[in-house]
């Protein structure tokens, strides 16, 4: 395994995307990623805020280097996710974008909307990001800037 890949990854989702969060745990599971599962396993209602702060907490405080979490749209989870202090995480629904909250934004955590992606495109947005490194330079000036800053 690489050296300098991230090797322990969180994932949590919302009732609506537990097939998805599973096939994606399995997917990155099989590519040499330790899979920090803590989403719910039944399909029973549940509050996507929760779900998408307690990962951000395992990122947080660097129990996990890289976050995905998944709802319908993925809007809601990646909202509440950056309200955790040193989280940056980005919805994505195409490989583009991916790429670009690693490398120019350095983002530690990447959203997905189960009712918006299908599964196949879930993954390669995953591997995308996953397999992206940040470029730092005038980016990272810039992620500098998007911090909270202490009052």
């Amino acid at each position: 395994m690489d050296q300098t890949k991230p090797t322990r990854v969180v994932l949590s989702s919302d009732h609506a995307a537990i097939e998805l969060r599973q096939a994606i745990a399995d997917h990155i599971a099989a590519n040499g990623y330790e899979v920090v599962d803590i989403g719910p396993i039944t399909a029973e209602s549940t509050h996507y805020p929760k779900h998408g702060a307690a990962a951000a907490e395992r990122v947080a405080s660097g129990d996990c280097e890289l976050g995905i979490i998944l709802c319908g749209t993925g809007q809601g989870i990646m909202m509440a996710a950056n309200k955790v202090k040193g989280i940056r995480c980005g919805v994505c629904s195409e490989t583009f974008s991916a790429k670009m909250i690693r490398q120019h934004n350095n983002a530690n955590m990447l959203s997905i909307g189960a009712r918006v992606v299908g599964d196949s495109l879930a993954v390669e947005i995953v591997d995308t990001f996953l397999s992206t490194e940040f470029e730092g330079g005038r980016h990272a000036t810039r992620v500098d800037m998007i911090e909270p800053q202490d009052s």
